[in-house]
Parts: structure tokens; C-alpha cells; sequence
């Protein structure tokens, strides 16, 4: 039986405390509290569409804003999903989605390289949904993106909503996300011609 892909991790900073856990071969399970509702609405999306079990506790300086948190929840997502999948034998490595949610229409495509990227084809007008603010969207893909090591791709096709147009984005990572971390048994080590992914 092959290990559980699965991993903890804690970040512990004068600004915020997060402990993110998570098991990749999951049923889409969220538990998260961060402070920031809308926040824990994508969360929780992401997970279910990834089918990963997720669990995310936040505290953080949110009377200042909750930009720290945000963006420090990516960054222990990310280095959690990284050590979850080990030394990535045997993945798909891409995954890619084209995910409609009502008037907003999101495209996503990742490739789990090792290399850090992100482009974040996503213009909305500056807009707080809760506490949320839209300009914090990027910056939580860009940490999610440089700690798991992704080369990720988003863009937002149209929409006429915030809240639908950042739910599909979050939603469309979640199932492309599922799609790359997928074993294919025919593929013996890492997916790469270089033999390594990094």
C-alpha cells in the first residue's frame, strides 16, 4: 500500500500563526479558520474540488488587515503541499482546467516543476468582498505558487461578478491541482526528461 500523501506544517511570525494540514488523497473535507470569511469560502472551495482534505487554522494581525494572513496561509499551503507529495514519482506533474462558475469563466494550468511561477491573468476592480480585498488574490497564488514550487498560469476569461469570478479561479486551481497530482503508473520516477523535477 502506498504511503499517505499527506502533510503539516506551522509558520510562526509576529504577524501571524498558521498551521495548515492536509492529505492529498482526500474527499474534499475543509476546515478553515482564518478570520477572514470570504477567505475561508475559497479555501474551502479549493479543497472540495481538489478532493484534498484540508485543515487551516489561522490567527493573525487582522486589525491591521488581513493581507499578513492571507498571504501567509499561501505560503504554508504551498510548502505543505510540497512536502506532501515527497519526491513526486510517478505524477502526472500537469494538470489544467477550464472552470465556468455562472457569468465568470476561469482558466488554470499548472505544471508541478519545481520552478516557481505565476502569472495572474486576473483584472478586477479593487473590491473588499467581507474583509477580503480582490488585490489579495495574487498574492496569495504568488506565495501558494513559489513555496509548493509551481508553475502556475491563471486567467480570468470574463465576469461580471467578484465573488463568482474569484470562486471559479479558486476552483479551477483545485481541479487542475487534482488533475497534476494523480499517480500514472506507466510513468517510473519523476515525469522529466531531465530526470529531475526542479
Amino acid at each position: 500500500m502506498a504511503a499517505a500523501r499527506q502533510a503539516e506544517v506551522r509558520r510562526q511570525t509576529r504577524e501571524t500563526d498558521v498551521r495548515v494540514a492536509l492529505r492529498l488523497d482526500g474527499q474534499g473535507a475543509c476546515r478553515a479558520e482564518t478570520g477572514v470569511g470570504f477567505f475561508d469560502h475559497m479555501l474551502t472551495a479549493f479543497a472540495r474540488t481538489a478532493l484534498l482534505d484540508l485543515e487551516v487554522d489561522c490567527r493573525g494581525d487582522l486589525h491591521v488587515e488581513p493581507h499578513h494572513s492571507v498571504e501567509d496561509v499561501g505560503i504554508v499551503l504551498g510548502q505543505a503541499v510540497r512536502e506532501a507529495l515527497g519526491d513526486r514519482a510517478g505524477l502526472r506533474r500537469y494538470g489544467s482546467a477550464l472552470l465556468p462558475m455562472d457569468d465568470a469563466l476561469a482558466r488554470v494550468a499548472l505544471d508541478l516543476s519545481g520552478r516557481p511561477f505565476l502569472v495572474f491573468g486576473v483584472e478586477l476592480p479593487l473590491q473588499v468582498l467581507g474583509t477580503f480585498s480582490t488585490d489579495l488574490a495574487p498574492e496569495f497564488w504568488r506565495a501558494v505558487a513559489t513555496n509548493a514550487g509551481w508553475t502556475l498560469h491563471v486567467d480570468l476569461l470574463r465576469s461580471a461578478n467578484a465573488h463568482h469570478a474569484l470562486e471559479a479561479v479558486w476552483k479551477a486551481c483545485g481541479l487542475a491541482l487534482r488533475e497534476a497530482v494523480q499517480i500514472e503508473p506507466r510513468i517510473a520516477g519523476p515525469l522529466s526528461t531531465k530526470g529531475v523535477l526542479a
